[in-house]
């Protein structure tokens, strides 16, 4: 009896699993061809990286995402900054359009691929770069090894108390590490398609209660994630669904999670070359004392200016989305020559 029990078990198991594989990729299918992507996928060696460029002007601005975002994080601001100059967005391997990286994620490898990108559509000219929160960390590491090819940094929020983590912080590097890995196998058999289309469905309960089998930080955390996700324009949801129902975004995370544990002590000594302005803006929502590093990061700058969103939160570019604009149009005029 037990050994047919378990039998039953097992048989009902693997039925779901096929079954949700089957749902998953029918679904990644359809989703596809729903949501092709909008710009021109770039060769970086081995794999590709989606870019989308608009507007005209000198010098270009080239958007950098967070550590898990993708170029969706500056449709409320790149089309404004499009209309007096170039601007361009792109997806790190992994994320949104792009493909899976053909090597491993390290922030060295980061850079290189940036580099890429720039080489690709602003081939010889210099540059204003816009790095949100780890994104910041990657183009002050470009600017550093191409200080002729910039011409000004926006450091938007840039999450610099992640670099020398406590052991609070080290403990849920490693945890949401762990817990991007198994968003991935989830997603392999739908299970985060299924639950966000619920959450997108009005039926939030389903994936709350589903989220606190891994504890209540995860939940919390959730939460938090779709709260920042609703700031974004109504018509963004559908798309950013059906990447976040996708094994690879997961994936991704964990390995940019990884890189930033591995790598924060070697990335802590970046030094930005001081004749690049520099423009920091600050979420006013966080410690004085992280506010106060940020600030350092200005005034190593003989150009630099430090800025406090005083109504933000850590996704600014959401929150006060005026004050990145304003700080692009600043450089950019200080960068004309008869400025």
């Amino acid at each position: 009896m037990y050994i047919q029990q378990l039998g039953l078990i097992v048989g009902v198991l693997a039925a779901l699993i096929v079954a949700g594989m089957i749902y998953q990729r029918t679904a990644s299918r359809a989703a596809s061809r729903r949501f092709p992507a909008p710009g021109e996928l770039i060769d970086v060696g081995g794999h590709r990286l989606h870019v989308t460029c608009s507007g005209t002007g000198r010098p270009p601005v080239v958007f950098e995402a967070g550590i898990a975002a993708s170029s969706l994080s500056w449709v409320a601001i790149a089309p404004s900054v499009a209309r007096f100059t170039r601007v361009c967005t792109y997806d790190r391997a992994g994320l949104a359009w792009s493909d899976v990286p053909s090597c491993p994620r390290t922030f060295d490898r980061i850079v290189e691929e940036f580099a890429t990108v720039i080489a690709r559509v602003a081939p010889g000219q210099r540059c204003i770069l816009v790095g949100h929160s780890f994104g910041s960390f990657i183009v002050r590491g470009y600017a550093m090894g191409h200080p002729d090819a910039v011409s000004g940094l926006v450091l938007v929020d840039p999450a610099v108390e992640w670099l020398k983590p406590d052991a609070e912080r080290a403990y849920r590097l490693r945890r949401a590490q762990y817990l991007a890995r198994i968003g991935a196998v989830l997603a392999h058999v739908g299970i985060p398609r299924a639950l966000l289309a619920l959450l997108v469905g009005g039926a939030p309960a389903a994936p709350q209660r589903f989220s606190r089998l891994f504890g209540d930080t995860v939940a919390q955390t959730l939460g938090r994630l779709v709260s920042e996700v609703r700031k974004l324009p109504p018509g963004t949801y559908p798309v950013m669904q059906a990447f976040w129902s996708e094994p690879k975004c997961y994936d991704s995370m964990a390995d940019h999670l990884a890189a930033l544990e591995r790598d924060g002590a070697a990335i802590s000594k970046i030094v930005s070359p001081p004749e690049i302005p520099t423009i920091v803006i600050s979420s006013g929502n966080q410690p004085r004392e992280h506010i106060d590093v940020q600030r350092t990061l200005a005034d190593a700058s003989r150009g630099g200016r430090h800025v406090i969103a005083a109504r933000s939160s850590h996704w600014i570019q959401f929150d006060e989305p005026e004050l990145v604009t304003a700080a692009v149009r600043q450089l950019l005029e200080s960068d004309r020559p008869d400025a």
